[in-house]
């Protein structure tokens, strides 16, 4: 049976040592160019994805109604959670919305 990590043929660590060619055989090719054109596949993959969504899909509704839905979720807040809201905003970590301060 062969060993799964054979020595290098220069001796381990030798940064500066040629690779073999052919994986130790004398008659392999060396090296080959290969590249794949994936296009075809995302273009299949862009038509599948529109096709799920539907003729019926709007995305400047969709960002409105997610806009409405973080209206919604900063609202109502007290005192201490605004104060964290404005914090987060501060810190980077949650978007300025409107004035930067949670609905009231």
């Amino acid at each position: 049976m062969a060993p799964q990590n054979p020595p290098l043929p220069h001796g381990p660590g030798e940064a500066g040592a040629p690779l073999p060619t052919g994986a130790g055989r004398p008659d392999a090719p060396g090296l080959v160019e290969f590249t794949v054109d994936l296009t075809a596949q995302e273009v299949l993959r862009q038509a599948q994805v529109l096709a799920v969504l539907g003729p019926d899909w709007d995305p400047m509704e969709v960002m409105r109604q997610e806009e409405a839905a973080y209206a919604l979720l900063y609202s109502g807040l007290d005192d201490g959670q605004r104060r964290v809201y404005d914090d987060l905003v501060a810190a980077g970590v949650l978007p300025r919305r409107g004035d930067g301060r949670a609905a009231a």
